[in-house]
């Protein structure tokens, strides 16, 4: 997991029934064990799997389509974050021909100015048009926008939960972490997906 995911097993009052994770750009995780997985979005796009018959479930991070250089195999950007996002998926015990999607982020929230071809445009396109390429399903989709999202997904369930987010610690924390990838503190309601 390294840097790109965090895993809390336990907290204070005792060990928790589901495992929690935390992604960072470039994070993919698929468990065949409950799972909490959490990620805060900007203009990087998020990709959560579910095979309901195995229920087993995965998510992405990622910062852009495609990298540069000898950069592309990295799961930062979107082609390879996809694969690697299909074979954790698989490897937990999914079956990619179940496979159903949900997808979060594409926020236009860097200090640049908006473009019909800008960073959260390109990844919600690339996104779109690879799940629909692969033939899987997309459930559900909240993306674009100017608010980040704090997505939490259970890989048991396939539910997932959305929070905008607004105001100023982590809208500051978020343009930092995308700006080093990439040329108020209030919270909105939550939002389900199941």
């Amino acid at each position: 997991m390294g840097r790109r995911a965090a895993m809390v097993e336990g907290s204070a009052r005792g060990p928790r029934s589901e495992k929690e994770v935390t992604l960072y750009i470039g994070g993919v995780y698929a468990s065949p064990e409950a799972a909490v997985v959490k990620t805060l979005l900007g203009s990087c796009v998020a990709v959560c799997f579910y095979d309901p018959i195995a229920r087993v479930g995965g998510m992405n991070h990622f910062m852009l389509p495609r990298g540069g250089g000898g950069d592309g195999d990295s799961p930062r950007f979107g082609v390879h974050a996809m694969d690697c996002l299909v074979g954790a998926t698989m490897k937990a015990g999914g079956d990619r021909r179940r496979f159903v999607a949900k997808v979060f982020g594409g926020a236009h929230v860097l200090a640049v100015a908006e473009s019909r071809d800008g960073v959260p445009r390109q990844n919600i396109d690339f996104v779109h048009g690879y799940l629909e390429a692969e033939g899987f399903p997309t459930l559900a989709a909240d993306v674009g926008g100017y608010s980040p999202r704090q997505v939490v997904f259970h890989t048991a369930t396939g539910r997932a939960f959305v929070k905008r987010v607004v105001g100023s610690m982590a809208l500051a924390h978020l343009a930092t972490a995308e700006g080093r990838w990439t040329p108020e503190s209030r919270c909105g309601d939550v939002t389900l997906f199941e």
